[in-house]
Order: C-alpha cells, then structure tokens, then sequence
C-alpha cells in the first residue's frame, strides 16, 4: 500500500506553506513511485487563489480525496476565515483520525485547534500568531521552536519551518538517511543571508 500525503488547499492559504512540504514529499516519491502518493485537496474541485495571487487546481476535493496517511495543514490569512468553515473543519477531523501523521505549517494549528484536532497538545505555530492562539485555550501553544511533535501530531511555526518539519515527518516513515538523501537532492541547506550583519 502506497503512502498517501494530502495537502489541503483553500483561499489565501500562504503559498510556500503548501508548496515547501509538497516539494519535500514529491522528492521523497522519487525512486518511490510505487510507494508515495501526494494529492491536493481542497473543498471543491474549482482553482483555489493562494495569499499572493498564485492559482492552484486541486487534485480532489473533500468527496473524491484517496484515503489518507499523512495529512498537512497549511497557513495564511485563509485560515481566519476558515476557522468558521465548518465543512472544512469536519472534513479534517475525520480524516486526522485516520491519518498516521496530522501535521500543520504556521497558522495551519488554528484550523488543527478549531477542529478539535490538537485540543489538548502541544503545539506551535508562526511567531505573530502564538498570543492569538494562545488565547483561544484550546492547546498549550510552545513558541521559539521549529517544530513540534505530540503523538502523531506535528506542527511547525512559519513557511521554511514546514520544510523541516516535513523532511522530519519522511524520516519518521522512511527513516532519517533517505529524509537525508531528500535533504541533499533538493539542496535544502538553509543559510540566510545578512546573518552575519551588525
């Protein structure tokens, strides 16, 4: 049985949140074909409109989405309209509960939180939005951290952060020197610039 990755997709989601995890689980296919399945879904089948303009058409929607193994979460603006979509909200709570990994990218924990999904964990999310979170008091919101792991929860703070994350989530199901050979194919070996400016 292959291992099926569905990223959810919806309006003003923030693109590299989707598009960084998808690109680490699309490598990991690589060699794989047989074994690795990633699909988009969102609501509907239509194109849905990221934060920044970008236009993506979904694999499947909500009815026609593959079973599940891995389901990631991502953020942008999207998701404080979406945290009201109760469609939305069902669809992740049945699905994480068959998923052997739930996994979020920045705001993605607020829809992981409004569905009732990471009530009670641990988690985190992008650095502007902790307080936010924090104050709904549905889970203990850690902050300073890459990536968090509760059980086969795992959430991450903003965009790049989902990268590790992910490359994290493939080590955990393949082992970390094929997440590391992922790492080194994609030439993932972040070093920012102006680090070293005063």
């Amino acid at each position: 049985m292959p291992t099926t990755f569905g990223i959810l997709l919806f309006d003003d989601v923030e693109e590299l949140d989707f598009a960084g995890p998808w690109e680490v689980f699309a490598m990991a296919a690589r060699g794989r074909e047989e074994d690795v399945r990633v699909v988009s879904v969102a609501e509907r089948a239509e194109p849905v409109r990221a934060a920044h303009g970008l236009r993506v058409i979904p694999d499947c929607d909500f009815a026609s989405a593959p079973p599940l193994d891995v389901l990631l979460v991502p953020g942008g603006q999207g998701t404080r309209r979406e945290v009201d979509n109760p469609v939305l909200l069902d669809w992740i709570r049945k699905n994480a509960a068959r998923c052997q990994w739930v996994t979020s990218v920045c705001t993605g924990s607020l829809l992981l939180c409004a569905s009732e999904v990471a009530k009670g964990k641990r988690i985190t999310t992008h650095w502007a939005f902790v307080a936010n979170l924090r104050e709904r008091g549905e889970a203990t919101v850690l902050e300073g951290v890459r990536y968090v792991r509760d059980g086969n929860l795992v959430t991450s703070a903003g965009v790049s952060a989902g990268i590790d994350m992910s490359l994290w989530v493939v080590g955990q199901l393949y082992g970390p020197d094929y997440a590391r050979k992922v790492q080194h194919f994609m030439e993932y070996d972040p070093a920012p610039p102006y680090t070293a400016e005063v």
